[in-house]
């Protein structure tokens, strides 16, 4: 288990997030229209984890990534939260949020398989706000566990890993 915080309180994690250069774990998300989203094929990948878009750091993230993701040249940004795909639809489509795909984990074990679900504390059972950065084949290039759920992650660390 990892230990990040809430509001300066410790809570658990479900596992570790994967080790820089291991191979990620596959994932199969639930996408905004129900679609399965799945990592693309011969692109970077930038995983943005927290716990729900209904709150103003996890939209910030959103917000930032997606513009961020307009210059990342073969790159794609996932966003992702425990968030049904309806209410991240909502969200995307009254920000104008194009540049990411925002999906859900509701059908999945996304959150045990990045050691990611945190397992304590009010907001037990959604995922700890994390980034896993992923180069074309998979394999992790970057990870950030932020300290305290009411940060925001380290956006350019994010985006320098995949220099």
């Amino acid at each position: 288990m990892a230990t990040t915080a809430f509001k300066g309180t410790p809570v658990q994690t479900s596992g570790e997030l994967p080790a820089v250069g291991a191979a990620a774990p596959d994932y199969a998300l639930t996408g905004a229209d129900l679609g399965e989203v799945v990592r693309p094929d011969g692109r970077r990948v930038v995983l943005n984890i927290f716990p729900s878009i209904d709150t103003g750091v996890c939209a910030a993230s959103v917000r930032k990534f997606n513009e961020l993701a307009a210059g990342l040249d073969d790159t794609s940004v996932v966003c992702v939260s425990a968030d049904l795909p309806f209410a991240l639809g909502r969200f995307c489509g009254a920000e104008g949020i194009e540049n990411v795909t925002a999906a859900s984990t509701f059908r999945s074990d996304f959150g045990d398989d990045y050691g990611v679900t945190m397992t304590d504390g009010p907001l037990h059972g959604l995922l700890a706000r994390s980034v896993v950065v992923l180069d074309r084949d998979g394999s992790v290039l970057h990870t950030e566990l932020v300290p305290d759920i009411v940060q925001e992650p380290d956006y350019d660390a994010a985006v320098s890993a995949l220099s």
